[in-house]
């Protein structure tokens, strides 16, 4: 018997990627017979996922630091669910809601908040900022795939983004939202800025508006201020977090941290949840020190790191110290409707990144 050997080069972006979302979807006990979760992931790729890794990308995505338009992640919830995500951008199609467009009729998506507010955030001009619409496709054991999708308040320019969030959340009948969000989160001047406008496309109780703002060179003072909007939030639980995975409490100057805010049916104007997102690939030396402080932080929380491993494994074999960023970022979520841990996972498709050399303060230590 000949074996023969196929290297990674050799791999289409749908191969690569189906294969490790596959793995992680078995992982967390989603194992849909019919492969909806393949079939999503090849749809939302589009004719760019029959293309070879070994290709240089004729489109160079901004959801990943390697340009490849897929990002995984998974979400450790309190309740003892594990969730696996993708977040993807699709590449070459006609229209942003090409995709949405094509699968929204078999599986029952619900777009009135989309239309309400697409006129904002999708406009006929060209764009401006990273990208025009993402989608994240989610994956929980024994429940049928959902799917989320994501707007650029940035779309029209950053100084449009006010205007859009603000107009965006009067239309989704929740406007008196934006004043309290300025006043907690955006008010750095221009080191605060509307980063996401997402949505939900289900008409789940728990159906989401989540609004995203990003703080550059931010402190852990300046998160705890954001959360202080959201009841149930811990100001100490943030720091805590931020200082294990980070290793300070700031200023936080590589890659911003994030804060976003979920509002659902119940909650009326005021969130319900607030999530804080570390960018962990800026303050790590390379994946093998981003693994320790992980496991740390999920070893509080009462999670099994053995399924942090076991996602890591399936989305990658490479040795943890030779790069940095396939863990890019954890986010910890607290509120009324869900608490957890999420981790973000780098395909990698098109290059793993080199550590970071260490510093000599000890930056990374």
């Amino acid at each position: 018997m000949v074996e023969v050997s196929v290297s990674m080069a050799d791999l289409s972006m749908f191969t690569h990627t189906s294969g490790q979302l596959d793995r992680l979807c078995r992982m967390v006990g989603f194992d849909d017979a019919r492969g909806r979760h393949l079939d999503l992931l090849r749809g939302l790729l589009g004719r760019h996922g029959d293309k070879s890794i070994s290709e240089r990308p004729s489109f160079l995505s901004n959801v990943a630091d390697d340009t490849s338009p897929i990002e995984f992640s998974v979400a450790f919830d309190a309740t003892g669910e594990c969730v696996v995500r993708v977040l993807g951008e699709t590449v070459g199609a006609g229209s942003p809601r090409e995709f949405l467009d094509r699968v929204a009729g078999e599986y029952g998506l619900v777009t009135d908040r989309l239309d309400a507010v697409a006129d904002l955030f999708l406009p006929h001009e060209e764009r401006q900022g990273p990208f025009t619409l993402w989608y994240s496709l989610i994956f929980r054991p024994g429940r049928e795939p959902k799917i989320k999708v994501y707007l650029n308040p940035q779309i029209s320019g950053p100084t449009m983004a006010d205007s859009l969030v603000s107009e965006g959340l009067r239309r989704l009948n929740i406007a008196g939202a934006f004043d309290p969000m300025i006043e907690h989160a955006l008010g750095r001047g221009e080191r605060d800025n509307f980063s996401f406008f997402a949505l939900d496309l289900d008409d789940d109780p728990l159906s989401r508006v989540k609004v995203y703002v990003s703080h550059d060179a931010a402190d852990s003072a300046d998160a705890e201020r954001a959360a202080e909007l959201v009841a149930g939030t811990d100001p100490l639980l943030i720091r805590e977090f931020l200082a294990v995975l980070g290793g300070r409490k700031g200023p936080f100057d590589g890659r911003p941290l994030v804060s976003s805010y979920s509002f659902v049916e119940g909650s009326g104007e005021r969130p319900a949840n607030y999530s804080v997102y570390l960018p962990i690939r800026s303050y790590v030396p390379d994946d093998d020190v981003a693994r320790a402080r992980v496991h740390a932080v999920l070893a509080q929380y009462g999670f099994d790191r053995t399924r942090m491993d076991k996602a890591l494994a399936a989305v990658s074999r490479r040795p943890l110290h030779d790069g940095v960023g396939l863990i890019s970022h954890v986010a910890l979520r607290m509120g009324e409707f869900g608490s957890g841990i999420t981790v973000y996972l780098s395909s990698e498709a098109y290059r793993v990144m080199p550590p970071h050399k260490r510093p000599v303060l000890g930056l990374f230590s």
